[in-house]
């Protein structure tokens, strides 16, 4: 174990070699480059690589030993050869200077300007590692965020600062209702601020036209940051892309006072460029091929949101991933799941009948629903209206079981009833248009109209009085 000075010494050490640069490395592979008898340089240090016709690139340092170290190149590796490419180690963390005029401005994976536009005047130089909250200090969420979309603010409430995933599939809606509620979400009951950090990772250049366009049209872009990491851009770039804009987002949050929505799409884009460095540096793999610390990962980035005692702001996270197959239980909705506070799941067979957004709001869930919704924050009969539409609905899946084994003519009366009540449910409570902004006020009151088609007796899980203020009316 090393003494006070012994380690004060190496630092010293570490300080003044820190910027000299080494020509010649032994080993390029992908994205990754090997270079020798270096000093000793540390695990995430920033990395500026001159490629042999003198132009500059920026990486990091991946792994670090005695005999090697490690870098990742986020612009990729073409064009670099061993002789003629050098290494110059920063001594400090990869950094992104951070302002509150990046917001209407789009910008690559790494932070930098697709315009050519250059730093905007006072930016700040932020680790874009972060800086790990204090649990103590993390205030508890409370406020609604109103997204305007019926099913979401109705069944599976968006509370400020929390994360919530929305699990979809390849062909499915997921971008377009990022877009809209990248248009249409606001904060209830909080003061501040909003505005919206969108990360896209690995997306067609037509998806990201789709979302600039969008946003130009509803006139939010100005209040929007853009990081697209397109498809063609270098895989490993889709690493650093959630945290260049988690680290803008906890400026704008913590040190602006700002409320942050933070969406980010596709995560199974970052998550299978994460698999790919881990294949060329020789990993044990875990499931279907994706790194043991694949958890741990997905973990710091969906942790950087929530909000600090003391401080305005907050970080509110909704990330997107595409399910391979539309396969739930793999590896990283999976972990996904584990991590954050429910999840908003696509239904295929509802696309297929026309339902926009195809949400299904059975195995959906939001687990800082009851603590953002009721009396003085949505409205007093929210959480017994939303149980019971649940617990109806659910009905109705029974029911058309049964109706697909005995047809629909041998059913009940008040079978029939729930498949009307159903059928209302998802054509008018989940269906809406694309440009349609709902009021809290109005998702409510259609949760009652679907309700209605049912008998009193049957609304078993709300109170009397509520029964007699909105039932049928």
């Amino acid at each position: 174990m090393r003494t006070k000075e012994e380690t004060l010494l190496v630092h010293t050490d570490r300080l003044l070699l820190s910027g000299r640069e080494y020509r010649g490395t032994s080993r390029i592979d992908g994205p990754l480059v090997y270079m020798r008898n270096t000093h000793p340089v540390g695990y995430g240090e920033l990395v500026e690589i001159t490629a042999p016709d003198g132009t500059h690139r920026s990486g990091q340092v991946l792994e670090t030993s005695d005999e090697v170290v490690v870098v990742q190149v986020f612009e990729g590796t073409e064009g670099l050869n061993l002789p003629g490419t050098g290494m110059r180690f920063m001594g400090e963390p990869l950094t992104l200077p951070v302002s509150e005029q990046m917001l209407g401005r789009v910008m690559n994976g790494l932070g930098k300007s697709r315009d050519g536009s250059t730093i905007p005047q006072g930016a700040v130089e932020k680790d874009v590692n972060g800086q790990p909250i204090n649990p103590t200090a993390r205030e508890y969420p409370r406020d609604f965020i109103q997204t305007g979309i019926s099913v979401i603010d109705g069944m599976t409430t968006l509370i400020q600062g929390q994360k919530v995933p929305i699990f979809s599939g390849n062909g499915l809606d997921h971008n377009k209702l990022a877009a809209q509620i990248a248009r249409q979400a606001k904060v209830r009951g909080s003061s501040g601020d909003f505005c919206i950090v969108f990360a896209a990772m690995g997306v067609k250049h037509d998806v990201a036209k789709y979302f600039i366009d969008s946003f130009e049209e509803s006139g939010v872009l100005d209040n929007v940051a853009l990081f697209l990491s397109l498809a063609d851009d270098p895989s490993i770039e889709r690493t650093i892309t959630p945290k260049t804009a988690l680290t803008l987002a906890e400026h704008l949050a913590f040190d602006k006072g700002k409320q942050v929505l933070v969406i980010m799409t596709d995560m199974t884009n970052y998550c299978e460029a994460l698999r790919e460095i881990g294949t060329m540096r020789g990993e044990i793999p875990s499931r279907k091929g994706y790194p043991g610390y694949l958890y741990s990962n997905l973990a710091e980035l969906y942790e950087r949101s929530g909000k600090i005692l003391g401080r305005g702001g907050s970080i509110t996270q909704l990330p997107i991933l595409t399910m391979p197959n539309d396969d739930i239980s793999h590896p990283v909705p999976d972990l996904t799941g584990y991590i954050t506070e429910g999840q908003i799941v696509f239904d295929r067979s509802m696309q297929a009948r026309g339902i926009y957004p195809p949400i299904n709001c059975l195995p959906s869930l939001s687990r800082l629903m009851k603590d953002g919704i009721g009396e003085g924050m949505t409205r007093g009969d929210h959480p017994h209206l939303a149980n019971q539409l649940f617990a109806s609905y659910s009905h109705v899946k029974d029911v058309q079981n049964l109706a697909s084994v005995i047809g629909e003519e041998e059913l009940t009366s008040l079978d029939k009833q729930y498949l009307e009540f159903g059928n209302f449910f998802e054509n008018k409570f989940v269906n809406q248009s694309f440009t349609e902004d709902r009021s809290i006020e109005q998702t409510l009151d259609i949760g009652w109209e679907a309700l209605s088609k049912l008998p009193s007796e049957e609304l078993q899980r709300l109170s009397d009085d509520e029964i007699a203020e909105h039932y049928g009316k």
